[in-house]
């Protein structure tokens, strides 16, 4: 077994003002908590080229900015339900929408396209995550209700031409994913296998050995997921209230435990050095934020992926 990693303390950087907080019930809130009533919940955490950090509220269909000194602006507010976001050179906002598949929002003027709904002819189940290459391909996940007893999720690959490529059909609640720093590995999170997967890619465009490269116990599962300079992996552990710091090789260094809240859904990096941790603690609707030993991530913003309908 490995030594314990090393404990750093977060702190609040931002909650989510009561003028924001909805008083009524949400179809995505029946669904996933059981008609439980929900004021928000913050995922999506990315930072614009101007310092300014983005989130979605998923059960409301809305999309936050949030200033260097955490003040909340409402960006868009549309009919859907927004999980993932990624933000392009362009201005333009990539999200993964469980309710209407990959949509791109203009962040000037908050009106959404779609960009892709269906695959030969079938709607997804309900996406999730997203993430681009540096070539501009755009991967996301397709995880619906999946999970162990029906581990029917997917993983897609939208090229920059617009072509649409399964890339795995089996994977039990697929969540969170990010590329390595050379392109050729893929990491998702199987949220409800507990485990996040190593996913290699080949020359081709197919997908080759696939295994697990972490094997987690306890909360609900590995969520989000952000790269270091270093390779090493940062993966958000909802339910548990922890993101944990994994090397290259997968050895555990660090926890960084949540000052509020067990659902820490999501992460990036950001500040000047962007060495800075920012969280989504999605059920109190704050974001965490925390200094970390590693030396920050490199950002992968291409624009190169056309908003056409399919």
């Amino acid at each position: 077994m490995f030594a314990a990693p090393k404990v750093i303390e977060t702190e609040i950087f931002a909650e989510l003002p009561a003028e924001f907080r909805m008083s009524r019930r949400s179809a995505w809130a029946d669904a996933a908590w059981r008609g439980r009533q929900l004021d928000s919940f913050l995922e999506g955490p990315c930072f614009d080229s101007h310092g300014n950090l983005f989130l979605v509220d998923i059960p409301f269909g809305r999309v936050f900015s949030v200033s260097p000194n955490g003040r909340f602006s409402l960006v868009a507010e549309y009919d859907g339900q927004p999980n993932g976001l990624k933000i392009c050179d362009d201005g333009r906002a990539f999200i993964a929408d469980y309710k209407n598949g990959i949509v791109a929002l203009d962040l000037k003027s908050g009106s959404v396209s779609l960009v892709v709904s269906r695959r030969n002819g079938e709607r997804f189940k309900g996406v999730n995550d997203l993430c681009f290459a540096p070539n501009g391909d755009l991967y996301f996940t397709d995880q619906g209700q999946t999970g162990l007893q029906d581990s029917s999720g997917c993983v897609y690959r939208l090229s920059a031409n617009g072509r649409l490529d399964l890339i795995l059909n089996n994977v039990p609640s697929p969540n969170g994913l990010v590329l390595d720093l050379d392109e050729t590995t893929l990491f998702v999170a199987a949220t409800r296998a507990n485990a996040v997967w190593r996913v290699p890619l080949t020359e081709q465009g197919t997908v080759t050995k696939v295994g697990v490269f972490v094997q987690l116990s306890g909360g609900v599962g590995p969520d989000g997921l952000a790269m270091d300079e270093d390779g090493g992996l940062m993966v958000a552990h909802a339910g548990l209230g922890t993101v944990w710091h994994f090397d290259r090789l997968g050895q555990p260094l660090h926890r960084l435990r949540s000052a509020a809240g067990l659902f820490t859904t999501n992460l990036t990096f950001g500040g000047q050095d962007r060495r800075t941790l920012y969280i989504t603690e999605s059920e109190k609707g704050v974001v965490l934020k925390a200094e970390t030993p590693s030396v920050g991530v490199r950002l992968h913003r291409r624009s190169e992926i056309r908003a056409t309908r399919t």
